[in-house]
């Protein structure tokens, strides 16, 4: 059963930048999906990652000294998360005039040249938050006919689903989280794409091709930590794509893939978060 944790967390003052630098610590700690408002952060966990300890110390930590932040945790039981996502949270999503993200309970929805259908559970990757809208933006500017992509942290699967949907000849999409799979292979089928979905993380890797492109969308800590791998999945001359940080983390990534050869060649950004794209020297 796919229960989780609701962690309400309530700053005073409370505004964009205090509720996006939470959701990044929270990223850290194993959190999956987010739902701001002008008045608090609502974050969710699974029941078995979650730890009191470690929200107290994310709290402890922040590094906004005059921000006070009360919490409060609750068990949700495991449910239908298609429906709460219709009532509360997910609306459809123009991405650069091209390419529309919507729910299969969703009527009225804008015509687009790529159509995609995600009914997004509790996987992260609708399209809406900033950092996988950037990518998917990078992706439309992409010629990928005939290439191999590889999506690590795949989430939904909409990276991956649109890259299909442009024309690559093999698309991987690495996910860490069994329900997250599931979610995902039902998205793929649901958009009749060809996406090879992988259960793991970055080790899984090593198992497949030199890829033209390769897509993680994580946050900066992973993305550090995992770069070796990331280098070595790559041909030549390939680029990767990064995403799920903030622009002020930039430099700290661009320095870390210096050392396994990947050189920055350029930056998006979009309300402070950032996405950079590599090549393979």
């Amino acid at each position: 059963m796919n229960d989780y944790i609701e962690l309400k967390l309530i700053p005073s003052p409370c505004n964009e930048t205090i509720t996006d630098v939470l959701a990044a610590l929270l990223a850290d700690e194993g959190y999956e999906s987010f739902v701001p408002s002008a008045e608090d952060l609502i974050a969710y966990i699974p029941v078995e990652k979650f730890s009191e300890s470690r929200v107290a110390s994310v709290l402890e930590q922040f590094p906004m000294p005059d921000v006070a932040i009360s919490c409060h945790s609750k068990f949700v039981e495991g449910q239908d998360w298609n429906s709460e996502w219709e009532k509360n949270y997910f609306k459809p999503i123009v991405v650069a005039d091209r390419c529309v993200i919507h729910s299969s309970f969703h009527t009225d929805v804008p015509e687009a040249e790529y159509d995609i259908v995600i009914d997004p559970k509790m996987a992260f990757g609708t399209g809406h938050h900033q950092t996988t809208s950037l990518i998917l933006a990078r992706l439309l500017d992409l010629d990928l006919h005939g290439k191999h992509l590889i999506d690590v942290g795949t989430g939904t699967g909409v990276l991956a689903i649109l890259a299909a949907m442009r024309g690559a000849s093999s698309v991987d999409a690495i996910e860490i989280d069994g329900f997250a799979i599931v979610n995902a292979q039902e998205t793929v089928e649901r958009n009749n794409v060809n996406v090879n979905l992988i259960h793991g993380d970055a080790s899984k890797l090593a198992q497949l091709p030199e890829a033209d492109y390769l897509l993680a969308n994580i946050n900066r800590n992973i993305i550090v930590a995992d770069l070796p791998a990331y280098a070595r999945a790559i041909k030549s001359g390939a680029t990767a794509i990064f995403s799920g940080f903030y622009v002020e983390d930039v430099d700290i990534i661009a320095e870390a893939a210096g050392k396994v050869g990947l050189k920055l060649l350029d930056v998006t950004e979009r309300d402070r978060w950032a996405s950079v794209a590599m090549i393979k020297e």
